[in-house]
């Protein structure tokens, strides 16, 4: 089984990127997925749900940066300074 050391930057942030997951899941006509072995699916199936989340969200902050909203992007995600951590 895989391990996940990433630590969120932003609180609450896993719930919203799995509800994106399921959303872009179901776009794709894959039903369950929520449900679903993950392990047992095909690289191919989990890179289309990772890859078109990915393009949601770089098409998100493209918008955001088009109509000027660069505060909404640096308080969706804000970075960490190099040799600073919490």
């Amino acid at each position: 089984m895989a391990r996940n050391n990433n630590q969120s930057v932003t609180p609450g942030a896993q719930s919203a990127l799995d509800q994106l997951k399921y959303e872009i899941a179901g776009e794709l006509g894959i039903t369950n997925y929520q449900q679903m072995d993950k392990g047992a699916l095909p690289s191919r199936v989990n890179g289309y749900v990772g890859g078109n989340m990915t393009k949601k969200m770089v098409a998100f902050a493209e918008q955001a940066l088009a109509s000027g909203g660069t505060a909404q992007i640096a308080n969706a995600a804000p970075t960490e300074q190099i040799g600073q951590r919490s």
